[in-house]
Parts: structure tokens; C-alpha cells; sequence
């Protein structure tokens, strides 16, 4: 199973360290990305977490799926393989 983990619904202040505050509670956390517009820079309102180990991405998943986070309950589940 992948550790890479897709966060959507996010607040658009919502940064990269509240992501990797919040999924390390849950297990090691390598990289937290919250994805930005590349013209404006702001926010997409989503982002990806990358977890040391599957099963802590398991975790993680469970316990946070609907969690509110910055008054918006999150979506969050397997990151799906981006198509070229």
C-alpha cells in the first residue's frame, strides 16, 4: 500500500507545517505539501502527506477523514497515481 496520502477540502490558510503538525501525531511524516497556484500562489485547497510507513498512512486516514481542520472537515484517503 502506497504512504503517499491526498488531503483535500482544506482552508486556504491552511499551510504545509499545519499538515505536517496534524499527520505526525499519527506516525512519521516525510514531506507535507499544501499544492499552491503557480501564478497567484495561493492555496488549491488541497495538498498530499507522505507517511514513513503504510501503516501509519492507514492510520493516519482513519483518523482523519472528516476531521476539522480550520473550520473545513478534510477528504482523506490513498494519493491515486497522477496520469501524464
Amino acid at each position: 500500500m502506497s504512504s503517499n496520502i491526498y488531503v483535500g477540502n482544506l482552508s486556504f490558510n491552511t499551510t504545509s507545517n499545519d499538515l505536517q503538525t496534524l499527520f505526525s501525531q499519527h506516525g512519521e511524516v516525510t514531506k507535507a505539501q499544501v499544492v499552491s497556484d503557480r501564478e497567484t500562489g495561493r492555496s488549491r485547497g488541497f495538498g498530499f502527506v507522505e507517511m514513513g510507513s503504510s501503516e501509519s498512512a492507514q492510520t493516519a486516514i482513519s483518523k482523519l477523514n472528516g476531521h476539522n481542520l480550520d473550520g473545513r472537515d478534510l477528504t482523506v484517503n490513498i494519493a491515486k497515481e497522477r496520469s501524464r
